[in-house]
């Protein structure tokens, strides 16, 4: 049974990619593959000014945990962070990172596709659409194609 703790954040601030796989391997001899997704806000061909958004406090770093909990045993992962954002985010900005370290590579990309393909779809996080004319748009549906992905899991 792994003791390999994931770090999990939801926060409004941006995050540095480089840092935080730092933080994850610091003084690791024994970590030979670190995957990293990370996850950035389109403009949409220019049609987008920014996405607004939300999650339900508490049980989005929940359910973050038990999604994490779950691949770092499953995947024999070595380490694991995963950070979403909240709030007003620029086209250009990060929404979410995830970032996976194994003892070899195939195990590190496997637990961060896992990883993501259930944030997607188990995750309480709500966005919604603002329009680069100034109209606020649609909060976005869930895609059949995000399903898809996190069966294929099971």
């Amino acid at each position: 049974m792994s003791n390999i703790t994931p770090t999990i954040r939801v926060q409004s601030a941006d995050f540095d990619l480089q840092s935080e796989i730092d933080a994850l391997i610091a003084r690791r001899k024994d970590i030979g593959a670190v995957v990293t997704f990370s996850g950035l806000c389109r403009d949409e061909q220019g049609a987008l000014s920014a996405l607004e958004l939300e999650h339900y406090p508490g049980m989005a770093e929940a359910e973050m945990r038990r999604i994490g909990g779950i691949a770092v045993k499953r995947f024999s992962l070595l380490g694991l962070t995963a950070i979403h954002r909240h709030g007003r985010i620029m086209p250009g900005e990060n929404i979410v990172l995830v970032i996976a370290a194994a003892p070899h590579r195939q195990a590190a990309f496997d637990g961060a596709n896992f990883v993501m393909d259930f944030l997607k779809t188990s995750a309480p996080f709500w966005k919604k659409e603002h329009a680069a004319d100034g109209t606020a748009g649609d909060w976005i549906a869930a895609k059949d194609a995000d399903d898809t992905a996190r069966d294929k899991w099971k």
